[in-house]
This record gives structure tokens, sequence and C-alpha cells, in this order.
């Protein structure tokens, strides 16, 4: 079995070119340590292996890694001993730099074409469990947004969440996006990073560094971070990185998380961004409101058709842009109206912020700009713009970059909950009363009302249209000022000021 799992997992490495031939000796050999094991026997014959092999391979040697007492048998410990495995195929840090390079020479495109299916291949990010993910479509006034249930993060068992609890705290790496992350061992409370590289860049003069996330959440979904553990702020030198990122590759987005609790991100401790190649709703919605501002007459501004406070800028030069976006962020980290419920700051606390993403669009630089503010109220102590109570039961997490963009990432439960109450709403049962339904029960029945007819054919199309008809809502929650007469007057109101 050993001896089957080991030769098959090299030829994958050959295959797909994390090796070349002339190291199936050598990998072999660090796989075999790995077992710890001397012996060894190639096996006659094997069949042809690939990309769609490597799970089953995977599970073979970690089958065999559990009964050798060499690992727990846990999604936890084996995700640990996997990557270790795979970490024999993969090339040196420098290796991969360097093909990246040589690849960037010819065209950006190439190069994190390259990269991204390496990304892929070293099983950093897990084919087999991004397409677990369950995804689709919602129409809306706003455009056709984006809806997914996120599958492809194991969650811990209770024997690594027990273990974790024993160990001694860590700060190496100091977080999930620090430069030391590459090659490290993992343990049960950080995951494996043995299989992960980095490439070097350099962002207005300073050291970057671009990998991809392991749970890509749409395609060529990369991070790129400061190598410094820095904190994140939202500043002007933030919009002249953006730039610097989408002039070196023109083929991706790149954006920011807001810089204040509630509506940042989960890492607000390290600067980093978040990119791709991808079109999201956002991008598509068009210009509801051109306006002007003096002194920027040569831009193009608007606001945009969406849920969030969105003003769009647009020019061939990206420094105009730079210059607007910073006088729009000074002018929006200032600025109150009573009357819209938008405080600067309360008690000392400041309230106000922006999402950027930078982007490049007919040859020009392009940058949307969404309007943020984190105050909380008795009434809504998350966040008065923030997912409100009424949607919790499908979204309570902060809307950070990503679903600002259109792209709701909702939690691995509902998966379980909606067919649950799929076969309650197909028997006609009550589904009230069931302790894991009970908090969808007033949305299903408000559904139901306005619903003709379900079926076995129609029910999971009727449950996701209304899922995604939730998350327009909670875009909605985000926005400071609504997408109504009145809110247009109040955002205009803040345009008059710039």
């Amino acid at each position: 079995m050993l001896n089957r799992g080991i030769a098959r997992l090299v030829s994958y490495g050959v295959r797909v070119g994390l090796i070349p031939e002339e190291e199936r000796i050598y990998t072999t050999n660090l796989l075999l340590d790995v077992f710890h094991e001397t012996e060894y026997t190639e096996p006659e014959e094997l069949p042809e292996t690939d990309e769609n092999d490597l799970e089953d391979i995977l599970r073979e040697l970690l089958e065999e890694a559990v009964k050798r007492g060499l690992t727990e048998d846990s999604v936890v410990y084996r995700d640990l001993f996997d990557t270790r495995l795979m970490n024999c195929l993969v090339p040196r840090p420098a290796q991969v730099q360097s093909a990246f390079r040589a690849k960037y020479e010819k065209s950006p495109r190439e190069a994190t074409d390259y990269f991204y299916k390496f990304s892929q291949d070293t099983d950093y990010i897990r084919r087999y469990r991004i397409c677990k993910d369950i995804r689709w479509k919602t129409p809306s006034v706003y455009g056709d947004v984006d809806i997914s249930i996120n599958l492809s993060k194991p969650e811990k068992d209770p024997k690594a969440i027990a273990a974790a609890r024993q160990m001694k705290a860590s700060s190496y790496p100091k977080c999930l996006l620090c430069a030391e992350n590459e090659g490290y061992a993992g343990r049960v409370d950080h995951p494996a990073r043995e299989n992960h590289r980095i490439i070097p860049i350099t962002i207005n003069g300073q050291p970057w560094g671009l990998q991809y996330s392991p749970y890509v959440y749409y395609n060529e979904h990369c991070i790129v971070f400061n190598r410094q553990h820095t904190p994140m702020k939202i500043e002007r030198d933030t919009f002249v990185r953006l730039f610097d990122f989408v002039r070196q590759f023109p083929h991706y987005f790149l954006g920011s998380n807001a810089d204040l609790p509630i509506v940042g991100g989960s890492i607000l401790s390290h600067d980093h961004f978040q990119g791709g190649h991808y079109t999201f709703a956002m991008e598509k919605a068009p210009i509801e409101i051109p306006f002007t501002i003096p002194g920027y007459e040569d831009v193009s501004c608007g606001i945009v058709k969406w849920p969030l406070s969105v003003i769009r800028i647009r020019h061939a030069d990206d420094r105009r842009l730079v210059e607007l976006a910073s006088h729009i962020l000074d002018a929006w980290r200032g600025y109150t109206d009573e009357k819209a419920f938008i405080f600067a700051e309360t008690d000392g606390e400041p309230h106000n912020t922006i999402t950027p993403i930078a982007r490049t669009r007919d040859g020009q630089f392009e940058m949307d700009l969404a309007l943020r503010n984190n105050i909380t109220t008795e009434e809504h102590p998350l966040g008065v713009y923030h997912p409100h109570a009424e949607y919790h039961h499908i979204k309570k997490e902060n809307i950070g970059l990503i679903e600002v963009m259109g792209l709701a990432i909702l939690p691995a439960r509902l998966k379980e909950e909606m067919e649950l109450l799929k076969t309650y709403l197909l028997e006609g049962r009550d589904y009230s009363k069931d302790p894991a339904l009970e908090k969808h029960a007033d949305w299903a029945a408000e559904f139901m009302a306005r619903t003709d007819h379900i079926d076995r054919d129609n029910i999971d199309s009727i449950l996701q249209q209304e899922i995604g008809k939730v998350f327009v809502h909670v875009l909605e929650d985000a926005g400071v000022f609504k997408c109504t007469p009145e809110g247009r007057e109040a955002f205009l109101r803040f345009v008059s000021v710039l």
C-alpha cells in the first residue's frame, strides 16, 4: 500500500510539473523518510495520474500514516501530515520566484497563470475542497449578485480543539498573513504551510508579497501583503499602492478592507489587500448620478447604482485618482450629517472610513470608494450599517471587501439547514418548532406566502433566490446612504462638501 501510494504521488508530481523526471528517486526517498520507512519496491504497474487523482492519492497515504501511528485520525492532523508529504514535491522558494520572474518578462498574465496553477498543483489550494462550495447568482435591481456557501474550509474537530487548548501560546508566525508562514510546518492551532510559496513584489518602493488565498472565493483570489507585520490603515499611500499593483498586473483588480472594526476584514493587524481576475457585480454597475468636483474637472466621477454607498472615479493618470481619493477620504473621515445618522465620531471613537477597489478598464485607471461607518446603537449593537438582526439567520458576519463588491460568503451551516427546511416545506410540516430552523421561521413564512407552487423541481431554485434576496438586503443595510430619494439627497450633501 505504501509503495503504491508513494509511487502514485511521485508520478503525480512529475505529471503536473512540480518535479522533473530526474528527481523521481530523490522525491521517493524524501517520502519514505516521512513514513520512517527504509524499504521500497517500485510497483510494476501504475495508472496514469493527474490533478483529479490527488485527493485519492493523499487519502491512501493518510490511511497508511494513521495505521502506522504517524498522525491522529482527524481532519486537522491529516491536513498537517499531507502538507508535509506535498512539501517533498514542491520546489524551493527561489526556484518558484525565478520561474515567475521569467514568465513575467513575457507577460504578467503568463506569470500569474503559472503561479495560480502551481498553488493548486501543490495542494496549497485544495481543488477537491473548493469544488464543494455551493455557488449561484441572484438577479436584483443592482445586477446579478454572486452567492456562495463556503464548504471548503474544514472545521476543527473536538480532538484538535482540545489539543490546542493545552498548547503553549506561540507568536510565530505572528498571523496567517506573515511571510514567515512560507514553509512553516504548522500546528493544531495554525495551518501547515510547508507547500506555500510567496512571490516577492515591490509596491511603492516597499517589499510586499503576492500569494493566493487557500480558500479561493473567486477566480485567482490573491492576497497582497506587507512583508512587515503592521496594522491596516486606509490613507493616501493605500491608494498609491493599489494603483502601483494594478499597473504591474493590469489584468487583476486590487482592493482593501476598511481599517475599522465591524466594517473591516477579519485580519486588521496585518496590512494587506485582496485581488484577482474576476468581474464582480459592483464593477458592472453603472454610474447613477455623475458629478464634477471642483479642481478635478478632468476626472470622471459619479455615484454608482449599488446598495452600498460607492463613488467611482476614473482617469488615465492614476496620480490624479490618488489625489482625489485622498481628498474624498479626508472629507469623509470628518463628515457628520445628523439628519442622515452619519457621525464622524462619538466619544472620541472614529466611525468613518473607506473600502477602496482599484482596477484598469478600457485603458484608464478606475477606483471605487465604498463609504463605510461602524457606529452602533442599542437597537443595532453590532452596527447600524451592518446586517440587521432580521437577516442574521442567513448572514451575521462583517461585510468585508469581497461582499462589498457583490459576492456573499455564507456560513457552511446553511447547507444542512436548507436541506432540512426543504424537507419540511415539501412535506407541508411545521418547521418553526425545529431548533435548527426556528431562526428561519419568519423568513420562510414570508416567502412561502408569496410563492404559488413548490415542488421537488423548483424548491432548490426558490431557496437559492430567497437567500440571494436576503444578501441584497444585507448590502442595503451596509449602505450609509440608502438607495431612496432621501438617501440620494443625503449622498449629494456629502458630494457637495467635496
